[in-house]
């Protein structure tokens, strides 16, 4: 009988992992059983929720339906590793701030989708709905949506006004 067993190696929240994936796992099981990230949440299994979102060599993706062996070489980054020297970053303090966390099974994956977009600017403030298109693949059973706009738009500001210092 064939193994469907395979070792790839990526880096994970800037750390170099080399794990053992059934050809059929995905990332968002890895991330989970394999290396003990729990903040992304297996939500719905078909993309549709965007509480397993991680970064992708920079780009949001739900992991639920990434293969974890389609990662071999790449950089992933999950809500674990956003901040830095114990200290949260902007949009997670934000979202901290604003109160946009409410239950926080979808808060990974917004907060996720939200750097991925800021990212993605270019120094420009984004308009509401720029802001919420960017976020229309992540459900809130909450219903914490306005918070949560309010504080992308917050740092949006804060990133903008700090580009023009420089």
């Amino acid at each position: 009988m064939m193994s469907n067993l395979l070792k790839v190696t990526f880096k994970v929240n800037g750390s170099s992992k080399t794990v053992e994936v059934d050809t059929r796992d995905s990332l968002l099981d890895v991330l989970r059983d394999s290396l003990n990230l729990t903040g992304p949440k297996k939500g719905c299994d078909e993309t549709v929720c965007g509480a397993c979102a991680v970064l992708v060599n920079g780009k949001a993706i739900c992991s639920c339906t990434m293969l974890a062996v389609e990662t071999e070489g790449l950089e992933v980054v999950t809500i674990e590793g956003l901040s830095e020297n114990n200290e949260l970053s902007p949009i997670q303090k934000a979202f901290w701030m604003h109160d946009s966390l409410q239950c926080g099974f979808c808060t990974s994956g917004q907060i996720i989708s939200s750097k991925s977009f800021l990212d993605g600017l270019d120094g420009r403030i984004p308009n509401e709905e720029e802001i919420k298109e960017a976020l229309s693949g992540n459900l809130c059973r909450c219903g914490a949506y306005n918070k949560i706009v309010e504080a992308v738009a917050e740092v949006a500001a804060i990133q903008t006004h700090k580009g023009k210092m420089n």
